[in-house]
């Protein structure tokens, strides 16, 4: 099986917990010529009237001053995979066992189909986990 595995920097910032709060973050970087491939963005459980925003990629010196103003930060404690491929029935369930089988803790997982592929972006707590990852992912 063919996967496309590669580190990508994820992005956060806390934003207000309040209708429109995601639309401007959104908006700013779009007009700051942001193509993002990912976005998940939730309520802070922790931080009442405050939300998080995580996101990928941000390149080039407007994009990056834009989400700068904004309050992102490239989040140096969580190091991600984006892993591609062709989607077949159970998955997500190939992928997290090859990396529980190798003995890796697993600090965020987001998967999505659009059509036959899959994408999916997953989090750990060093990059020598990261690395360790993606060659289990790409023996796969």
């Amino acid at each position: 099986m063919d996967l496309l595995v590669e580190g990508v920097d994820a992005w956060a910032a806390t934003i207000e917990d309040k209708p429109g709060a995601l639309a401007n973050v959104l908006t700013t970087l779009r007009e700051a010529g942001a193509d993002l491939k990912f976005v998940i963005a939730r309520r802070a459980a922790d931080k009442p009237g405050a939300g998080v925003v995580f996101l990928t990629p941000l390149q080039g010196d407007d994009e990056i001053a834009a989400a700068a103003q904004l309050g992102f930060n490239v989040t140096h404690s969580l190091h991600t995979l984006r892993v591609l491929g062709a989607d077949a029935p159970g998955m997500a369930a190939l992928l997290t066992s090859k990396l529980a089988e190798a003995g890796l803790n697993l600090r965020g997982f987001s998967a999505s189909v659009i059509g036959r592929q899959f994408v999916a972006y997953v989090a750990f707590d060093s990059a020598a986990d990261a690395d360790n990852a993606a060659e289990v992912l790409k023996k796969i």
